[in-house]
């Protein structure tokens, strides 16, 4: 595990008197291997956001939601994701195979709790997890380097209300999102997208599919 800590955070510590907080924080909650207890939690989640570097230095922030499970705990130093379809652009998958290095913040708002996992990640097209994910078209796997638990006060509680009905599900034909209805993009969308899309209710302006937003109902 490289050093948790570097020179920026140190300066900021010694402002503030934090110093040796920091380094028994530190102590007490990293650990380069995935405790019993968080390989639980982990395992239960139902999405997490990931956080990847683009070619422009600039960090970007996803969320990645999936059935309970999705992620799963391959040994006490790995895991694994997929990567379902999405809007084409890919930021995710292109940023980590420019710079490996994510993180991860998985949480729950309902009791609340929160993890953070650093790590490596690596994807590859034959990987053989690809069929145990419904409709996937990538696995990332993770090789972690450092987890740990955060103080969840600042968390405001939630309660779940319902799974999103776009969540893969075997035996089930998943619905097409309905920005693939948009006028924009109907000369961009593959011949069986432009099929989907009659039987939806046909084309939308962006207007409209922003009010369906607004709405809850994209």
């Amino acid at each position: 595990m490289s050093e948790f800590y570097g020179e920026q955070h140190r300066q900021w510590q010694e402002q503030f008197d934090g110093v040796a907080m920091a380094d028994r924080v530190r102590d007490l909650i990293v650990s380069p291997t995935i405790p019993e207890e968080h390989a639980g939690f982990i395992a239960s989640r139902d999405f997490f956001f990931l956080s990847t570097v683009d070619h422009r230095g600039f960090p970007t922030c996803s969320h990645k939601g999936g059935a309970p499970g999705f992620v799963k705990i391959l040994d006490d130093t790995t895991l694994a994701f997929p990567s379902l379809d999405g809007n084409s652009m890919y930021l995710s998958m292109g940023n980590l195979s420019l710079n490996p290095k994510i993180g991860m913040l998985f949480i729950d708002f309902e009791t609340p709790h929160r993890v953070r996992v650093h790590g490596t990640a690596s994807i590859a097209a034959d990987d053989p997890l690809l069929s145990e994910y419904q409709e996937a078209e990538l696995v990332v796997r993770v090789k972690i380097e450092e987890v740990f638990v955060n103080c969840p006060r600042y968390i405001h509680k939630h309660h779940r209300v319902q799974a999103s009905p776009y969540i893969p599900q075997a035996g089930c034909t998943t619905p097409a999102p309905q920005w693939k209805r948009l006028d924009v993009v109907q000369d961009v969308l593959h011949a069986e997208e432009l099929a989907k899309v009659a039987t939806m209710g046909g084309i939308i302006t962006f207007e409209e599919y922003t009010e369906l937003v607004v709405q809850g109902n994209a």
